[in-house]
């Protein structure tokens, strides 16, 4: 195997499992074979995350002589000849994945990952009906709730290291670690201490990449059916009107079968008496940002001004930049437009002050319990006026900026002058737009900071219409 740098523009020529395959110098194993149609099953890797080979699931032959390599994390080279699949192989990924199961509760009817598990969908691949290596009577760690937004039950924690990555890697954030070796090897806080204690800002990132429910949402579901059935008031709900697509791919629907009018329709059947559309309600902190943008750009203050779409950004700043503390907007996600729940696209939107706030999981959970078919279901308009404009009519077009990951902008002339708005996707890359804010080499006037590297559906930032606002304003 050669071992210089891969030249992308190098093709490799190789065989996997008898098929001619060719693919770029550099590319994965996993990857040539996913190229080629053959199906390796896996467990730590994830498309967003670097390559480890921490779980070796994915082992397959590839000297012709039975040495075995771990496709997600070992390169092609030239004439390989690999083997994905004997009873060899077969016999090796069962034997991991039964031992994972050894040191894993057996609750699967009750447990919120249930049918969306990597670790149950493994065991099923490999047809796992009953382990042959006793589970061990072991002092187990009881869930823990986070800043009643995020549940930790480690005695489900799979040791994938996924989460670590995304939250020192990806997130810059540096809240969970790995702890001690062998046997007592953990996942865990620094000093066993709390998330809310840490530097945890509940971006939700842990749990998004976590393949089995050692991490998630804190369900607030009782909470909105008990909402639901009090005599009192109807309750009312906020939601997106762009959040359809969310629903689309957690129910395992065709894109664009979940309409807005069709979400309108399923929560007023749920008993919502009122359904709000956020983006109307939102319209309004878009003003006051946009007055505190000017006044800030009037009178020479601190610039840029930093906002966010989560109520995690204050702790963030803090713990990442203090000193750039004054530049964050104090009002960085809108607030309570009279209704009694909201339901936002992630995790991350939960940490915040309303009394119940809904993920597209647990709602789609309630919309399953009801029964409601959104393929046959008929469309009902928001309980107030339509929005005013779409993203299509917006005359502010958000491109990429140049040798910046994960970071786009548009620059505008206010006043006569020209100013630059930035929207940044996932925390690591804000920290590195943060640390040019504190060198003083960062020209935008607005930066707007996503918790997410990519984008989520139903995650609509605010900058868009924030530039809107500011042309009108201009004119």
């Amino acid at each position: 195997m050669s071992h210089h740098k891969p030249d992308p523009n190098k093709n490799v020529n190789l065989t996997i499992d008898g098929l001619p395959v060719t693919v770029p110098e550099g590319t994965r194993i996993l990857e040539a074979a996913r190229k080629a149609g053959i199906f390796i099953p896996t467990l730590c890797e994830h498309p967003d995350l670097c390559k480890r080979a921490v779980c070796r699931v994915c082992v397959v032959e590839g000297d012709g002589r039975g040495k075995l390599f771990a496709a997600c994390a070992s390169d092609v080279w030239e004439g390989a000849n690999i083997v994905t699949n004997n009873a060899r192989l077969a016999g090796i990924r069962k034997t991991i994945v039964e031992l994972i199961l050894a040191n894993h509760p057996q609750e699967c009817l009750t447990c919120i990952r249930s049918k969306n598990c990597e670790l149950q969908s493994l065991a099923e691949t490999l047809g796992i009906r009953e382990s042959v290596f006793r589970r061990e009577a072991m002092g187990s760690k009881p869930p823990v709730t986070e800043s009643m937004t995020l549940v930790r039950d480690m005695a489900k924690c799979v040791k994938c290291g996924r989460c670590v990555e995304a939250c020192q890697e990806v997130q810059t954030v540096h809240a969970i670690n790995s702890s001690f070796r062998g046997i007592h090897y953990e996942i865990s806080a620094p000093y066993g201490q709390s998330l809310t204690d840490g530097a945890c800002v509940f971006c939700g990132q842990c749990s998004h990449v976590c393949p089995v429910g050692a991490l998630y949402e804190r369900d607030q579901s009782a909470e909105a059916w008990a909402a639901l059935g009090s005599a009192e008031r109807k309750a009312a709900v906020r939601i997106d009107s762009a959040i359809g697509a969310a629903f689309d791919e957690v129910l395992g629907l065709p894109a664009g079968t979940v309409s807005a009018g069709k979400l309108v329709t399923a929560l007023k059947r749920l008993g919502f008496g009122r359904v709000l559309n956020a983006n109307i309600a939102a319209q309004s902190a878009v003003n006051e940002l946009c007055g505190e943008l000017l006044k800030r750009v009037q009178q020479g203050a601190k610039l840029p001004l930093i906002a966010g779409c989560w109520q995690g950004l204050p702790r963030f700043v803090e713990n990442c930049c203090g000193d750039l503390a004054n530049h964050v907007y104090s009002c960085s996600q809108p607030p309570d437009y009279e209704a009694t729940i909201a339901v936002e696209p992630c995790l991350a939107k939960k940490y915040s002050t309303h009394a119940i706030t809904l993920t597209v999981r647990e709602t789609a959970r309630m919309f399953t319990l009801a029964g409601i078919d959104f393929i046959n279901l008929d469309e009902s308009p928001f309980d107030e006026p339509a929005e005013t404009g779409s993203e299509d009519s917006r005359q502010i077009v958000f491109h990429a900026i140049e040798g910046q990951n994960g970071v786009e902008g548009a620059e505008l002339n206010i006043k006569g002058s020209k100013v630059q708005l930035l929207i940044v996707h996932g925390l690591g890359n804000a920290r590195t737009i943060m640390e040019s804010i504190r060198r003083g080499t960062c020209d935008a006037v607005f930066v707007e900071i996503l918790c997410c590297p990519g984008s989520r559906a139903g995650c609509r930032p605010l900058s868009p219409a924030l530039a809107d606002a500011l042309c009108n304003t201009n004119e």
